[in-house]
């Protein structure tokens, strides 16, 4: 009569025949290192505060760039960095003691060069040219600068010949500023460019950019209600939202659905007293998984298993993707055998033995017409990352299998 039957002679000790040995983690090149190799130094050399930080003489002498970082801490690495117009993030603090900076002043001055139409249309110009160069970031900074400048309230610009031609020019550099930020806007939260509707439409969108692409054809509309490209815009906006919040919907209801049928199929599991683990590396089962059939939802259901059959004396396997627990090993090698490799006949339903390491790291020998359910229930086997392992060894070498299995213990 089949049985489950544990094998004795200190199987029940623990046993991981399936750690593998330390990794030995490699050098990896630091990106961009080779341009601390250059001998120009970003900042000027603190020598005193170097050699207080490298008190090792023996220490290899470090290339100019890195000598230059290491010698600075970060706030003072960050002051000076804030005096690089290029780097610059607070502008009360750009100059030097006596509150000058050279530099940020010519920049300054080449800003506001011309009257307000004329500066707020270079941004605008080129906002533009970073649009065809697919820079959205770029092109959505100047349109902000653009506006910047239209709205500002102080007038630092040079005064027009003909303030009416002006006044006009400025709102029509506001409505298109308006319009293209949005469109830049909407462009970097998308995966395909809006601007092309030639491309197929990606539905992922980043809410924060769809809500500042929003607003930017409000304020547009705003200034003109009647405004053709506005309207067309705004109308694009809101299909984008939509559609975003469709697909929001949808996978709210799907990580619910998928959350409902996780709880089902751990009760089911407690119940039947089948014991589970995953571990940090599963193996790559593709779609494969214990679920529940034919309704994921109901507990009455029946709970199918991936299993895997090894064959360990000959290095061969075979998976079968849905193993039902009223099934028993019987009825799949039945369908198996005869295996195509096997070339002296070793493999029959009756001239095999099956067996499944417990949880202690020992070996039960599970009986070949018992229900997987049989054989999985009670704690002694368990089922890691939802597959289920089962060795299968000729009659005839069943007593070499358990001695290699001693020796991978004991060794």
């Amino acid at each position: 009569m089949s049985r489950v039957e544990e094998l004795p002679d200190d199987f029940d000790e623990s046993l991981n025949l399936n750690k593998a040995p330390p990794e030995v983690t490699q050098g990896v090149p630091v990106p961009g290192f080779d341009a601390f190799a250059a001998n120009e130094t970003p900042f000027p050399i603190n020598e005193e505060a170097l050699k207080a930080r490298n008190t090792d003489p023996n220490a290899p002498e470090l290339p100019p760039a890195i000598a230059a970082i290491q010698s600075h801490s970060s706030e003072e690495l960050m002051a000076m960095m804030n005096k690089t117009p290029l780097f610059m993030t607070d502008i009360d603090k750009a100059g030097d003691e006596k509150g000058e900076n050279v530099l940020l002043d010519a920049l300054q001055a080449l800003q506001n060069e011309g009257t307000r139409g004329e500066v707020a249309n270079s941004f605008k110009g080129q906002g533009n040219e970073a649009v065809q160069g697919l820079k959205w970031i770029d092109a959505k900074e100047f349109y902000t600068k653009a506006l910047a400048v239209i709205n500002a309230k102080e007038n630092k610009w040079e005064a027009p010949e003909d303030f009416e031609e002006e006044a006009a020019l400025l709102r029509k550099l506001e409505e298109a500023s308006y319009i293209n930020r949005a469109l830049c806007n909407l462009e970097l939260g998308m995966k395909l460019p809006f601007l092309y509707p030639r491309l197929r439409f990606h539905p992922q969108v980043k809410p924060q950019k769809l809500a500042e692409a929003e607003d930017s054809a409000a304020r547009g509309l705003a200034i003109d209600p009647e405004s053709k490209a506005l309207l067309e815009s705004a109308k694009k906006i809101a299909e984008r939202k939509a559609l975003l919040e469709r697909a929001a919907a949808r996978k709210k209801a799907e990580e619910e659905r998928v959350r409902k049928q996780n709880m089902v199929l751990s009760a089911a599991l407690r119940a039947r007293q089948i014991r589970t683990r995953k571990t940090a590396q599963p193996p790559d089962i593709e779609d494969a998984g214990i679920r529940l059939v034919p309704d994921p939802l109901s507990p009455e259901s029946t709970i199918e298993f991936p299993v895997v059959f090894l064959y360990p004396m000959d290095a061969q396997s075979d998976f079968v993707k849905a193993f039902s627990e009223m099934n028993a090993i019987e009825d799949h090698l039945s369908y198996i055998f005869p295996l195509p490799w096997d070339k002296k006949k070793e493999y029959t339903v009756e001239g095999v033995e099956c067996f499944m390491q417990t949880v202690s790291g020992g070996l039960i020998k599970a009986g070949k017409k018992l229900p997987l359910l049989q054989i999985l229930s009670g704690g002694k086997v368990e089922v890691v990352d939802e597959l289920v392992t089962i060795h299968v060894v000729p009659i005839s070498k069943t007593g070499k299998y358990i001695a290699e299995m001693k020796a991978r213990k004991t060794g």
